[in-house]
C-alpha cells in the first residue's frame, strides 16, 4: 500500500486476477494516471478474492485457469446467470456469508475514489454505502457480451469499451448519463512505435522476407493454439511462426521440441507484446478482449480461432462485422485464411486500416482524467 501524502488524493483498484485482463486493465489505468497527472494521486490494487474473500471464494484466481478450459460448462454458467434478477439474488443469497469480509476491505483501505474492474465486486462494494463515503466507477472489461453483474445502477459512472456495451447497460437498468463509451484500456506501450517494424524483427531474430503470424492464445494458452499451429506448419505457407503459450509450460516444451517446416519461434509469457504486435502481419487469438483492443491499435488483422461462451461471443461479432478480422474455429479455416491473405495482400490490408478506425488508443488516458475530475485534480500545463 503506498503511502498517502497530505490533501493527495488516494484511489483503490478492485480487481482479481481471474483471468489477465482486470490486473492489465488496473495497470493500465494507473500508468496513464502517472503520465498525466504525475505525482498528483496515489493508488492501490487490491485483489478483492485473494486477500478478502472467505473461503473457497478466496481460491478463485487459482480456479479460474482450469476453469476457463471447459467451455462448454462455462458458457452454460454464463447464460444462467446473466440477468438482473438472478445477479441480485445471487448477490442476495452471497450477501451474509461475505459482508464481513467487504466491510473489513472498506474499513482497511481508506480512499477519495473506489474503481472496479472485476463485475462480481460492484454490488458487494456499494451495498456498503449506506451513507455514501467515496465515489464508485466501474470499468467494463469486457467489450460486447457483458454480463449483468458488470451494472448497477448505484456506481457514480459505468464506462464501457463499446456502444453494445452501453446498451447492455442501459437494459440491465444503469440511467444512460451515467454510462460513457470510453474503450478498453490497455498499456501506454501499445500507442507508442518508437522502432519501426523490421527494425523489431531484426532485433529479436525473426525473418525479415516472410509474412510474420503471431500465434497466441492468452495468458493460459488456451483454445486450439496447438493444433493450430500444426496445421500452419504443415500447409506449405510462406510464412514465419511465432507462437505465444503464456504460462502453458507443457505446450511450451512440446511446440520446441516439433518438426518444424517453416521459420517457427516459442516463446512463454511475454511483456514484449506490444513490439511482437508492431512487428508481425497477421495476429491469430482467441477472442479476448484486451488482445482485441491491443491489435487494433497496433493495426493487426486478427483471425479469431477460439471465445470464451457468452463472454465473447460479441466479441467475434464486433471484430467481424468491423472488417477487422474473421472468425476460423478450426485449424484448416485459419489456414485458408492465411493463404487468401497472402495471395491478396489487399485483403489484409483493409482488415488492418479497420482495426486503425475502431481503435482506441487514448482510452488509458481518458480514463485517467476522469478519475482526476472525480478526485478534484486538474490538469498542469
Amino acid at each position: 500500500m503506498q503511502t498517502l501524502q497530505p490533501d493527495t488524493p488516494h484511489i483503490v483498484f478492485l480487481f482479481s486476477d481471474t483471468g489477465g485482463g482486470h490486473r492489465s486493465a488496473s495497470e493500465a489505468i494507473i500508468e496513464a494516471i502517472d503520465l498525466e497527472f504525475p505525482n498528483r494521486m496515489t493508488f492501490e490494487m487490491v485483489d478483492l478474492f485473494r486477500e478478502y474473500a472467505p473461503p473457497p471464494l478466496n481460491k478463485a484466481p487459482e480456479i479460474y485457469p482450469p476453469l476457463s478450459r471447459l467451455p462448454s460448462a462455462w458458457g452454460f454458467g454464463y447464460r444462467q446467470t446473466n440477468s438482473p434478477r438472478r445477479i441480485r439474488n445471487i448477490n442476495n443469497m452471497a450477501w451474509p456469508y461475505i459482508r464481513r469480509s467487504i466491510y473489513r476491505l472498506m474499513e482497511e483501505h481508506p480512499c477519495d475514489l473506489i474503481v472496479s474492474v472485476h463485475p462480481l465486486m460492484n454490488t458487494p462494494v456499494l451495498r456498503t454505502f449506506k451513507k455514501r463515503k467515496y465515489p464508485f466507477i466501474t470499468v467494463v472489461t469486457d467489450m460486447v457480451s457483458t454480463h449483468a453483474a458488470w451494472f448497477d445502477s448505484r456506481a457514480d459512472l459505468v464506462i464501457v469499451p463499446t456502444e453494445a456495451a452501453r446498451q447492455n447497460g442501459i437494459l440491465c437498468g444503469v440511467p444512460p448519463e451515467k454510462i460513457r463509451v470510453i474503450g478498453l484500456p490497455v498499456a501506454d506501450r501499445f500507442c507508442q512505435k518508437k522502432e519501426e517494424p523490421m527494425e523489431i524483427r531484426a532485433r529479436l531474430g525473426w525473418p525479415q522476407d516472410l509474412p510474420v503470424i503471431l500465434l497466441v492464445g492468452g495468458g493460459e494458452g488456451m483454445g486450439p493454439l496447438e493444433r493450430t499451429a500444426h496445421a500452419i506448419n504443415s500447409a506449405g505457407l510462406q510464412v514465419a511462426l511465432v507462437v505465444i503459450t503464456g504460462r502453458n509450460r507443457e505446450l511450451k516444451s512440446r511446440l520446441e521440441q516439433y518438426e518444424w517446416k517453416i521459420p517457427a519461434t516459442i516463446y512463454g509469457f511475454v511483456r514484449t507484446m506490444p513490439e511482437f504486435m508492431q512487428a508481425a502481419n497477421v495476429l491469430v487469438t482467441k477472442a479476448g478482449p484486451g488482445t482485441i483492443s491491443e491489435a487494433c491499435i497496433s493495426g493487426l488483422p486478427i483471425i479469431l480461432y477460439s471465445k470464451m461462451p457468452g463472454q465473447e461471443d460479441g466479441n467475434v461479432d464486433y471484430v467481424v462485422n468491423e472488417g477487422a478480422g474473421v472468425w476460423a474455429p478450426e485449424p484448416e479455416q485459419v489456414v485458408e485464411t492465411l493463404q487468401s491473405w497472402i495471395n491478396a495482400p489487399e485483403l489484409r490490408w483493409q482488415a488492418a486500416s479497420a482495426c486503425r478506425r475502431i481503435a482506441r488508443p487514448q482510452a488509458s488516458r481518458e480514463i485517467a482524467r476522469i478519475l482526476a475530475e472525480y478526485v478534484g485534480v486538474k490538469k498542469t500545463e
